[in-house]
């Protein structure tokens, strides 16, 4: 039994013999068309072209004689010379081409009439002085040899013509045999390469097609196929093996199944009684998969769509998330969502992270509702003991700043250079500690509600420009550039005034503090869907990027920064306010080159213009 490398062999040397032939062939035949065309060209052209020019000078030659005989001796001896040369040249030309039989004896017959011709047409009575004696010269001596010569050359000229049409003759002949020879050469190779591809498909082509298809019935799932091939070369050989590997594939899916099934009892387990809600979600929002947690809390159900549920904020994060393929959260005690559970209040932190397919489009989105009871608990407890220490300091350090005061202004006596230089050092702690104690107390405000009650429509420009005015001559007497960059269709927002305008100046501040002398602080307004995003970016020595995430949190400051820069509270106060205006905070850092912070704030819609009367 032949295998396919000896098929192949079969084949294809079969074709390179038809291919070697034709093309030996062809060699030859073109090598005797080229020895026939060489003979034509190159034997009897210039005999023939000799023989031409012979008879043309000869003819000028005679009509030098005749202007001779007519009384132009000057003229006819002129043209006589010049054409003897011309005759002589191509005479020459002839006596070295004899390549005919006869042709030589011809050549030497024309050279000794050529010979007697000159000797008669140069000398004698051809070039008396008389009249009479010349033209009795001419008709009875030169003119018949005239007619001998000119008769000679016609004879080689017609020897070399007749030869040429001898040769053009053969190479036709030559020319229809080699037509016939390839022609029969080509169909024989193409029989030959018809019964070849017939046997390439009976051979190789059905055989993987078949096995190009038992190998999709296995890519979607038929691992109980066999394939039929009866063949002993490598594709039956292949064919074995193909079965061979699905029989191993069933082996492995049968273990591979039970394996699955215990991992996926063990995981549904699992995740049913994880103490934070999860929800699996389509991309069209109907709830696939959920936990305990997710249906006591929330009332989800499997089959029913999360758009239809009374909660907006996770529909929003749902939406979010699969636009921009990130995980979408909620910053702040803001974004949590208030459930009571078996008549117990609890408080869930919402998170939407979308479940990417291979080719990173959203298949879906976790909604993963995270138990912020006991944080929300922490936070409450710890505002509350800083509200209240705020509170209980801060009578006494307004006693101590105004005697502080008085010492100074020595109402009660003069001081010493040393005594005042301990008081100046005592009021500057007083009033840094003050500064912490109000930012303490804006925060207690701002988390429970209530700095919040003056909302107002207002110019974005209006908002911008007023916070940047306080800080322009600071900045001046720093060697600090400040700017706004604002377009001239921003619309107008819903912000509480001095809220926002605290927003700004502890960006602001902190820009102007962590930008060298020369650098510039520029804040910024767009106008994005229902928001406009104001931001304060500067030059500065910029936020390593593993505190980016932190630096928004309460009391949480850079490392490495002196006693001098705060306590970690401007940053959380912005979150808060912002937050409670409806927006959010970002932060954009690379170290050494500076910082950005944006925050969004709603725009005012229609309605909300009408009430406010603007």
């Amino acid at each position: 039994m032949l295998g396919l490398r000896q098929k192949l062999t079969l084949g294809f040397g079969g074709l390179l013999a038809i291919v070697l032939i034709v093309g030996f062939e062809s060699i030859m035949l073109l090598t005797e068309l080229g020895g026939s065309i060489d003979l034509i060209l190159r034997e009897n052209y210039r005999s023939v072209i000799a023989c031409q020019q012979m008879k043309e000078a000869l003819e000028r030659i005679d009509s030098g004689l005749l202007f001779r005989l007519l009384g132009y001796d000057q003229q006819g001896q002129a043209l006589i010379d010049e054409n003897l040369r011309a005759f002589r040249r191509a005479l020459e030309i002839e006596l070295h081409n004899i390549t005919l039989p006869g042709e030589g004896e011809k050549a030497g017959q024309l050279q000794s009439l050529f010979e007697k011709y000159k000797a008669s047409v140069v000398g004698g009575a051809a070039v008396s002085s008389e009249e009479q004696t010349r033209r009795e010269a001419y008709f009875s001596e030169i003119l018949p040899l005239f007619h001998q010569i000119k008769a000679t050359a016609d004879d080689i000229l017609t020897m070399n013509q007749e030869n040429m049409r001898e040769a053009s003759q053969h190479a036709r002949r030559t020319a229809a045999k080699a037509r016939g020879r390839m022609f029969a050469l080509l169909v024989a190779g193409g029989l030959l390469a018809i019964g070849f591809m017939v046997m390439i498909r009976k051979w190789i082509l059905r055989p993987i097609a078949m096995l190009i298809c038992s190998a999709n019935e296995i890519r979607s799932g038929n691992l109980d196929l066999m394939i039929q091939v009866d063949s002993k070369d490598e594709i039956g050989e292949l064919s074995r093996s193909f079965d061979a590997m699905a029989e191993s594939l069933r082996g492995s899916r049968r273990i591979d199944r039970a394996r699955l099934l215990r991992i996926q009892n063990a995981t549904e387990q699992a995740f049913r009684y994880l103490p934070d809600g999860i929800a699996i979600v389509d991309t069209s929002g109907n709830i696939e998969l959920i936990n305990t947690v997710a249906a006591d809390a929330f009332g989800m159900k499997e089959n029913r769509n999360l758009l239809e549920l009374p909660f907006s904020g996770l529909v929003e994060l749902f939406h979010e998330a699969l636009r921009s393929h990130r995980v979408a959260e909620s910053r702040g005690g803001q974004g949590l969502i208030q459930r009571f559970v078996r008549g117990e209040e609890r408080f869930y932190r919402p998170r939407a992270i979308p479940i990417l397919d291979s080719e990173e489009h959203p298949a879906g989105v976790m909604l993963l509702l995270s138990d912020a009871t006991r944080e929300r608990e922490q936070n409450e407890l710890k505002r509350g003991v800083i509200s209240t220490v705020a509170h209980q300091l801060r009578n006494p350090l307004t006693s101590v700043r105004m005697v502080l005061h008085l010492l100074l202004e020595e109402k009660v006596g003069r001081l010493t250079e040393k005594q005042a230089d301990l008081l100046v050092a005592a009021r500057e702690d007083s009033e840094r500690l003050h500064s912490i104690l109000e930012q303490l107390l804006n925060m207690s405000r701002i988390e429970s509600g209530k700095a919040h009650s003056g909302r107002r429509v207002v110019s974005s420009y209006e908002l911008v420009l007023e916070a940047l005015e306080p800080f322009r001559r600071p900045a001046h007497e720093r060697g600090i550039a400040i700017q706004a960059d604002l377009p001239d269709d921003l619309p107008g927002v819903v912000a509480d005034t001095l809220l926002i305008n605290q927003a700004f100046a502890n960006l602001l501040s902190n820009a102007l503090k962590y930008t060298h002398p020369g650098g510039r602080v520029t804040v910024s307004a767009r106008a994005e869907e229902k928001f406009v995003v104001f931001g304060v970016s500067d030059t500065g020595k910029g936020i390593p990027e593993q505190y980016l995430r932190k630096v928004l949190d309460q009391f949480f400051r850079v490392p490495g920064q002196s006693v001098d820069t705060g306590i970690g509270l401007g940053l959380s106060i912005v979150q808060e306010i912002v937050a409670a205006h409806g927006g959010s905070v970002n932060v954009e850092s690379t170290e050494g080159k500076g910082s950005s912070f944006t925050f969004s704030i709603p725009i005012a819609d229609a309605k909300t213009r009408e009430e406010s009367g603007t």
